[in-house]
């Protein structure tokens, strides 16, 4: 006869066994619940490459895909449509010729344009002739050109203001400026527009003449512009008491009519009057 307890314990299950057992049910109901995602390789296309909206994660249990243009399942907006039992894919009136559909669902897209850009719709058909969709988006971007510095006056004159223009304008784009290889300063002479596109000087000096450079950028390319000089024209017979404060001026006056006062009896008369008429006309 056995003891009680070895036929109480018949058929249990260790507490360790369980812990281990709740991990693995999780993660089986995990895997079974996965839903197909699309992923854009690359996320950001230049303008002339290639792009895959690539697959993931589709069941086994699929009859066919189809891919259209924009968010909504429309017959005239199919691209390609592949048919799984037979492995057959065919073409839709939305088929430019530059789009491969594969036997996992993924669409390529080679020589990429601008107008490619937009969302596309996955439409999966399951064995019991049940329906899902799924979006993925395609963004396209030019290859940007060397930006040129335009200004609306070449040759200002001092005091003038002067709009400096980095290239064309371009979606998607940013810009940025340098004088004299450095960032620009801080000036309430110096204004940016909204996209810093063009840069407006106010009040040009002599010291403003650069050079400038400005910098494009979208998500697939960068350029830089070369330098740009501005002839600022001044007027050269300003003399150098044109940047003097009047103390400063009148301490100079103050200095030669001492000077003069010394060098009087010894020069004579003939001095002093055109020494008196350069004075008066400072």
């Amino acid at each position: 006869m056995k003891p009680p307890l070895a036929h109480a314990r018949r058929g249990c299950i260790p507490w360790n066994g369980l812990l281990l057992a709740v991990p693995l049910i999780t993660f089986w109901k995990l895997l079974t619940t996965v839903k197909p995602t699309i992923e854009s390789v690359p996320v950001n296309a230049a303008e002339g490459t290639d792009v895959l909206l690539l697959v993931h994660s589709v069941t086994g249990d699929l009859l066919g895909y189809s891919w259209y243009r924009g968010e909504r399942v429309e017959n005239n907006q199919r691209i390609a449509s592949h048919r799984i039992d037979d492995s057959t894919s065919t073409t839709g009136l939305a088929h430019s010729g530059r789009e491969t559909i594969y036997p996992n669902g993924s669409l390529l897209f080679q020589n990429v344009t601008q107008h490619d850009t937009g969302y596309y719709t996955l439409f999966m058909i399951k064995n019991d002739l049940q329906t899902e969709s799924l979006a993925a988006q395609l963004r396209v971007y030019p290859v940007l050109p060397t930006p040129v510095i335009t200004s609306n006056n070449c040759n200002p004159m001092e005091q003038d203001t002067v709009v400096l223009t980095c290239g064309t304008e371009t979606q998607n784009t940013s810009h940025k400026w340098w004088v004299n290889s450095r960032s620009l300063p801080n000036s309430t002479r110096l204004e940016l527009s909204e996209d810093s596109r063009t840069l407006t000087l106010f009040h040009v000096t002599r010291n403003d003449t650069g050079p400038y450079m400005c910098e494009t950028r979208n998500p697939v390319s960068v350029s830089r512009s070369d330098p740009f000089t501005l002839n600022v024209i001044y007027d050269s017979t300003q003399g150098s008491f044109s940047g003097l404060s009047g103390g400063a001026i009148a301490g100079i006056v103050t200095g030669v009519l001492a000077g003069v006062a010394l060098i009087a009896p010894l020069a004579g008369v003939a001095l002093i009057a055109p020494l008196v008429y350069f004075l008066y006309m400072r």
